[in-house]
């Protein structure tokens, strides 16, 4: 193999430039600003690009993958001179991984929106072969969201190299849980290819209380969690969340020149719904409206981005647009009606979660009786009393101070698993 370890965001200007697989209308275009990014996030080196550190661990073993289309390994910046970048290649881990002769990759697993990122959320992912390499690929998002005994049975070690965006109820977190879990009843190693947190900055949102513990949630932690995975599964194991306390042998490939006050702007989407920077940055706010009968921007190039829906006020949102089905939304909320809301493209978003737009929207409202989905909401807000609160007129600054106490602890017990400083 023997090439050098390199820099991630390279892959911003192969990925973007080069496959239109990920391209959508408002990603960035222009070369300046790609030029850009690549030289703001050049100095962060994910765990996957120090193939020096982790391909040993790897030889003579039979492994499993669990991956997606954010499992990215990039080749060589050969230099940097202005206005022209060298750029080798870059490949998706199991490809790379499967081309070496050296490995034996037996199985791939694949988390919510499948192996190579084109389901919906919460579509069933299917079991199946991947046509690229041949491996067969087990899903970890239909009838079994834990790999089974079965499963593991002829793998030496498991990869972990997923990208996730710090949301409790991006489900990817709980699909770690479950990956951990099972390796830990089966004695398989999990190797955890760490990446950055894009919202890894701050901690803040209603924690989620034991009995709305599902997919959307498992453990009692805030709304924005800020931990990379390698991280939460340091809080996994010493938290004793497994199933009888048990502990997963895990080992961290850390990022290197990251800490929780560095910006990243990911070069792959990580799910088919969230396109770009500014839907990562509002995904924490607009999230919750996915439990609710508001549109977040599905079924539109502005994914997460805007929100809206028929029974909000039109004469007070001036905004307006028509969800259809599209990529990573075959069935958007109010498919082919005319929603009014909140365009939220343009904003100058700053790292941070609010309510603002979850209460605006619910005051403005014309029918209240159809904004909340209860049974779901709850799931995501980890609580039944965050709708209540919304429901009884509280402002943001009020529902604030009833998380205080909930995020000074959970603050407190997040330090001691923190690998990068805050």
């Amino acid at each position: 193999m023997g090439f050098k370890v390199f820099k991630n965001t390279v892959l911003l200007f192969v990925v973007i430039v080069i496959s239109c697989a990920s391209k959508t209308k408002n990603d960035i275009s222009s070369n300046d600003e790609i030029l850009k990014q690549v030289l703001n996030d050049s100095s962060i080196i994910v765990g996957a690009n120090q193939t020096e550190a982790y391909l040993p661990l790897l030889k003579g073993r039979r492994v499993g993958v669990v991956a997606n289309q954010t499992s990215i390994v990039t080749r060589s910046l050969n230099k940097v001179l202005e206005p022209e970048i060298i750029v080798d290649t870059s490949y998706h881990l199991v490809d790379f991984l499967n081309n070496d002769k050296s490995l034996n990759i037996i199985k791939v697993f694949a988390p919510e929106h499948g192996f190579r990122g084109n389901a919906d959320a919460g579509e069933h992912v299917k079991d199946g072969i991947d046509t690229k390499t041949q491996l067969p690929i087990f899903s970890l998002h239909g009838k079994h969201k834990k790999p089974t005994k079965e499963q593991l049975e002829d793998l030496d070690i498991m990869v972990f190299d997923i990208q996730d965006v710090g949301v409790r109820f991006y489900t990817y977190i709980s699909t770690l849980h479950y990956v951990m879990e099972a390796c830990a009843e089966n004695n398989v190693p999990l190797l955890i290819l760490d990446r950055p947190n894009p919202n890894g900055n701050y901690i803040d949102g209603p924690t989620l209380e034991k009995e709305f513990s599902s997919f959307l949630g498992k453990h009692p932690i805030p709304l924005v969690h800020g931990m990379t995975i390698g991280e939460y599964a340091n809080m996994i194991n010493g938290e004793g969340w497994l199933t009888n306390g048990i502990k997963c042998e895990i080992t961290v490939i850390e990022l290197e020149n990251y800490t929780h006050k560095s910006s990243y702007s990911l070069p792959v989407r990580p799910s088919p719904n969230l396109p770009n920077d500014q839907s990562i940055l509002l995904y924490p706010s607009l999230g919750l409206f996915e439990g609710t009968n508001i549109n977040a921007g599905r079924g539109t190039e502005f994914q997460f981005q805007r929100y809206g829906a028929p029974f909000l006020d039109s004469t007070y949102y001036k905004f307006s647009y028509m969800p259809k089905a599209n990529f990573g939304s075959k069935y958007p909320k109010h498919k082919g009606k005319i929603c009014y809301g909140n365009d939220l493209s343009n904003v100058n978003v700053e790292r941070g979660f609010t309510l603002k737009y979850v209460i605006d929207a619910y005051n403005n409202s014309i029918d209240k009786t159809k904004f909340f989905n209860t049974e779901n909401f709850s799931k995501h807000a980890g609580t039944a009393k965050l709708q209540q609160q919304i429901e009884a007129g509280k402002t943001e600054k009020e529902i604030r101070k009833t998380w205080e106490k909930d995020l000074k602890d959970y603050d407190k017990m997040r330090e001691q698993y923190l690998i990068y400083n805050r």
